[in-house]
Formats: structure tokens, sequence, C-alpha cells
């Protein structure tokens, strides 16, 4: 099983990996250069479908004229004219994702093949192990505005009933040619999970692993583990984190933990709850207060996180409350999932 259980212990955690993965400056290598490429291609618009998202206002109210006045052609033509090019901004969304699956795959492909370790692999490739934080960072993002915008669904169920209705009476619109019946049941899907995005990485990296057959399981979750690892050091370690630049690196590093522990719970057979798991979920949690310069105690630090905005470590516990798939196991640490409740 690896490494697997290297971490059972205070001590030989504090043996794991140890050292600066370059978050603000990593430059690829000539090794690094094709791949890099190829991903830095589909992050270049991680920005803009963060703009984008946030500045999503949905149709909510010309819906729901139209509903309570259905014999209102004008009412009816409003909401749907409204609606349409939301639609259409929400497949771009989608679409984005279907990028973002190919890039991480690629990643995983870089970052676990032979005969480097995953440590030697993230500390070699620095430049690699940067875009994969980004595209972790970019998901919780996506998924924390998602999660507070029911507009998208509701816009999108509207829209979904108004085409059938349409269909019923063999009527055929224009939109239907740039969002087909097909593609509106994937993006149905997609929208109907919590946190999509995540659900898009989890689903890439278990394919990952379901199809190179010949690459053993460990090589992949001992990357996701090694990843937390580092984050972890980084941000309990004053000598690392006086060399970020920047505060926003700090909520990098966390966002970038919590991703992987959630990939890594969706991939490994036990989940990153169990005892024998690689990821040390109480260290990040107590972390969370040292990064929030809160109280060190772990009831006190759940108590203070809770107490926050959204949009800082409350919503990364949530992530880890909500997204995981082995949190009420069994075999999960009872103080863990105390310190969740």
């Amino acid at each position: 099983m690896g490494n697997l259980l290297k971490v059972l212990t205070c001590t030989e955690l504090d043996q794991g990996p140890n050292f600066f993965l370059d978050f603000e400056n990593a430059q690829p290598t000539e090794g690094e250069r094709e791949v890099w490429n190829q991903i830095s291609a589909v992050l270049q618009d991680s920005e803009s479908m963060l703009a984008d998202l946030q500045a999503y206002k949905g149709a909510g109210q010309e819906i729901r004229d139209a509903i309570q006045n259905p014999n209102d052609i004008q009412l009816q033509e409003k909401a749907w004219n409204s609606v349409c090019p939301l639609v259409v901004r929400l497949k771009r969304f989608y679409e984005f994702s279907l990028r973002l699956e190919k890039a991480l795959q690629s990643l995983l492909e870089s970052l676990t093949c032979p005969p480097y370790t995953p440590t030697q692999h993230l500390e070699r490739e620095q430049a690699l192990a940067k875009e994969f934080a980004e595209i972790l960072h970019f998901t919780l993002r996506f998924d924390e505005l998602k999660m507070r915008n029911p507009a998208i669904q509701n816009d999108f169920s509207y829209y979904r009933r108004t085409i059938s209705r349409n269909r019923i009476n063999n009527m055929h619109l224009d939109i239907e040619n740039e969002v087909n019946n097909e593609m509106a049941n994937r993006m149905s899907l997609f929208y109907a999970e919590a946190t999509p995005m995540l659900k898009t990485l989890s689903n890439a990296t278990t394919y990952f692993v379901s199809e190179n057959k010949t690459l053993p399981i460990e090589n992949t979750t001992d990357c996701l583990s090694t990843m937390a690892s580092i984050c972890k050091v980084m941000l309990e370690t004053p000598e690392y984190r006086s060399r970020f630049t920047s505060e926003e690196t700090l909520m990098f590093c966390m966002r970038v933990m919590v991703g992987v522990i959630i990939l890594y719970d969706h991939v490994h057979p036990v989940g990153a709850f169990s005892k024998t798991s690689k990821i040390d979920l109480v260290r990040f949690i107590y972390h969370c207060s040292i990064v929030a310069s809160f109280c060190s105690q772990m009831k006190g630090c759940i108590k203070v996180l809770k107490e926050q905005p959204p949009d800082t470590v409350e919503g990364l516990l949530n992530a880890l409350r909500f997204t995981t798939k082995h949190l009420n196991d069994e075999s999960t640490s009872k103080q863990i999932r105390a310190m969740l409740q």
C-alpha cells in the first residue's frame, strides 16, 4: 500500500514531505513545457469564468411573472428572452468543466508516472504542481459561487420545461441549435450537483485510475496526499509562510489542501477520514486556527470557523462536510466526525 501507514503518529507525520512548493513563481522546465502549455491554455479562461459566474443574476423575476400570467404573451417572451442568454452562459461553464477534466487527467499522467515518486514529481515539476493547485483553487471557488446561486438551477429548469412544451407542440426554437436536447440532459446532470466542478474532478480522477490499470492506484492517491501534506507543511512552517508575498496565497494553499483531500476521499478505497488514511485531517482543522489567528484548541477553532463569512474557511469546512464520500463511514475517526458536525 505504498506509504499509506506513514502518518499514523505525529512523529511520522513530521517526517513527511518537507519542501517549499512555489505557488507564486514556479516556471516550467523544458521537460514540463508541453503539458504546461496545454494546461495554461485552459486555465487562462478560469478567471473570466469566475467573473461571469459571480455576475450571474438570473431571470427569477421574469420567470415568476411568466408563470403567474401564462396567457400574457409579452411576459412569456420577456422571460424566454432573459433565460436564453443565461443558458448559453451555463453551457460555457459546462464546456469549461470538460476542458478542465482533460487537463486534470494530463496532469495526473505527468505527476504519477514512473520512475519518480509523487514527492519527487512535485518537487522536480513545480510548474505542473502549481497548475494542479490552480485547477483545485478554481474548482472550489467556482463551486462556492454556484452553491450560493439558486438562480442557476431555476433558470435551467425553466428553460427545459419551455423547450419540452414547445417540442410537444412541434415547435423548434433557434436556441436548440446551441443547446440541443442531448446537451441539455448533460448540463442538467452537471448543475444538479451541489459542487459540479468538484464532481467533475472526482470523476476524472476515478476514471484516470480505472483506465490506467498498469499504474498502481497508490501512485495517484500518494500524489494527492503528498500535495495535501506539502500545503499543510508550508502553512504551518513560519519559514515557508514568510516566503509568500501575498496573503491570498495562504487561502490558496488551504483551498488546494481541501481539494486534494476531497479527491483523495473519492478515489481511495477507505477514503480520507479513516484512521489508516494518509490525509492528516485533524491537523488540517487545527491548522485553520493558525491561519485565522484564533484559538488553537480544536473545539474553539471549529466554533470560530463557523462564525466566519462563507468565503473563508467555513466554506472549506463545508466542502469537507458535504462533498466527501467517506465522512460518515464507521471507520471515520469519531473526533474528526465531531469536529466537522
